[in-house]
């Protein structure tokens, strides 16, 4: 029997392909990327870098809610940029979200993204068992 258990939420935007929103196994959580659509319109909260930002942390949130995870679980954030001078901005909004101990996080500026997306965040969360070596550390 697998342990993979599919997580999909309304309130985040719906897969637009043949992919899910977030896969949960054993205590790790992958979440597919996400770009800055209101999962209310189908339409991008906004034009610009940081509104989409905004829209992609709270349709984030969304799914680790729905998965019993917050934000402070995430330990691995990739960014993809459809342009690098857009990362002052992304920076302001993305720091405001992860406030403590934010995740690891690689960021790549990439040709083109969905629908002409100005970023996409992918992240990975996990759920720390009593015993790990990172609540020793903490």
């Amino acid at each position: 029997m697998s342990d993979r258990t599919v997580i999909q939420t309304d309130a985040a935007p719906a897969p637009i392909g043949p992919y899910s929103q977030a896969i949960k196994t054993g205590s790790l959580l992958f979440l597919a990327g996400q770009v800055g659509l209101d999962p209310r319109t189908g339409k991008f909260a906004g034009s610009d870098a940081a509104t989409q930002c905004e829209q992609i942390l709270r349709n984030i949130e969304a799914i680790l809610n729905y998965a019993g995870m917050t934000m402070g679980h995430i330990v691995r954030c990739n960014v993809y940029v459809a342009d690098l001078n857009d990362m002052p901005a992304i920076n302001k909004v993305y720091a405001r979200h992860f406030l403590y101990q934010p995740p690891v996080r690689t960021t790549v500026q990439v040709a083109a993204l969905p629908g002409g997306a100005r970023l996409e965040i992918e992240v990975t969360a996990t759920l720390p068992s009593a015993s790990s070596s990172a609540d020793r550390l903490g």
